[in-house]
């Protein structure tokens, strides 16, 4: 589904299909929200480089736009930074970099859930400020951004 442009959306870039199907459980938990999945990357590089490519402009172009990176870290601390080195200075408050610690993969495995119920799972605790999935070693590396989605969503 396309978004309004010209109202705040959210747009999720995955790296891969596994994010992929997260981000679908977290957009359907936000029926009312201007939210679209875009297709998988087809890797985190090829997410960074089309983020310089393509979402650098059009985020210029369109001031309510937040993205959001979906991307292994492969276990690399320094993958956010990575990710994130060719957005404009002046975007980095509306980018977002988010992912398991190592795969997907690993970590449907160790909560037992669908990708599209931890998308759920994730979405809900979102909203509700709470809960023990984005405290799961394989997610608590993302508290910073975390923090900053929550105040993006209660703002409107």
């Amino acid at each position: 589904m396309s978004v309004n442009k010209h109202k705040p959306h959210w747009l999720i870039l995955p790296e891969d299909d596994a994010n992929r199907q997260l981000a679908t459980g977290f957009e359907l938990s936000f029926p009312n929200k201007n939210i679209q999945v875009l297709p998988p990357a087809r890797g985190w590089g090829h997410a960074r480089d089309s983020f310089e490519r393509e979402h650098n402009r059009e985020m210029q172009k369109y001031p309510e736009r937040l993205m959001v990176l979906l991307v292994d870290f492969d276990n690399q601390a320094d993958r956010r930074a990575a990710v994130t080195s060719e957005v404009l200075d002046s975007l980095r408050d509306r980018v977002f970099v988010l992912g398991s610690y190592v795969h997907p993969e690993e970590l449907k495995r160790a909560l037992g859930m669908s990708y599209e119920k931890i998308g759920k799972a994730l979405a809900r605790e979102c909203v509700e400020e709470k809960g023990e999935t984005w405290e799961h070693p394989l997610l608590r590396h993302n508290l910073r951004d975390l923090l900053r989605i929550r105040k993006r969503i209660s703002a409107g």
